[in-house]
């Protein structure tokens, strides 16, 4: 079915505006895939929070013009179902990897995070980026880490004397 001119206007508008937001988006070839595969895969990707849409690639090569994704030119060759991540740059790209592992046929092509380039072969290094919660939790860890043994620093020489007293006690007790 032929698109006419609006419906063009209105598909590159919807995913120009969805990449300006996006931190990263990942090109994955779905030829072989049924319906009913590429249904569960849009299902878990809202679930994830990641917006998946299949364009043309002369339609996503001009949504991506005025974007950081500009970088994919080179890459939209072919049938390609776009993953697009929101705040989590690693969210499609670990949708993705559960889909290639579960469904032979998907077969990543290629990933951009913040308009750089990156190969399919890279997919299990941007899937294993931590989440936005797991990021939050280690950089607080990291920071709790100096004041937490600036306290144990501060608590030990009285530990200390306490441990010697009870010693001392215990040793007074056990000669008596």
């Amino acid at each position: 079915m032929a698109l006419r001119l609006d419906d063009k206007k209105a598909i590159v508008a919807e995913v120009a505006e969805v990449a300006r937001h996006a931190t990263s988006v990942v090109a994955a070839n779905y030829m072989g895939l049924t319906v009913s595969q590429l249904t569960e895969l849009r299902k878990s990707a809202r679930n994830a929070g990641v917006y998946v849409r299949v364009v043309r690639n002369t339609l996503a090569r001009r949504a991506f013009e005025s974007t950081q994704f500009a970088c994919m030119d080179s890459a939209l060759v072919g049938p390609l179902v776009l993953a697009f991540s929101g705040e989590e740059p690693g969210a499609s790209a670990r949708l993705m990897k559960e889909f290639a592992k579960k469904f032979e046929k998907l077969e990543v092509k290629a990933l951009a995070i913040d308009g750089v380039l990156l190969p399919g072969s890279e997919l299990n290094r941007v899937a294993s980026l931590p989440t936005r919660n797991e990021a939050i939790a280690i950089l607080l860890g990291v920071m709790s880490a100096p004041i937490s043994k600036f306290v144990r620093t501060l608590a030990e020489p009285h530990a200390k004397l306490v441990r010697t007293l009870a010693a001392v006690r215990d040793k007074m007790q056990s000669a008596a």
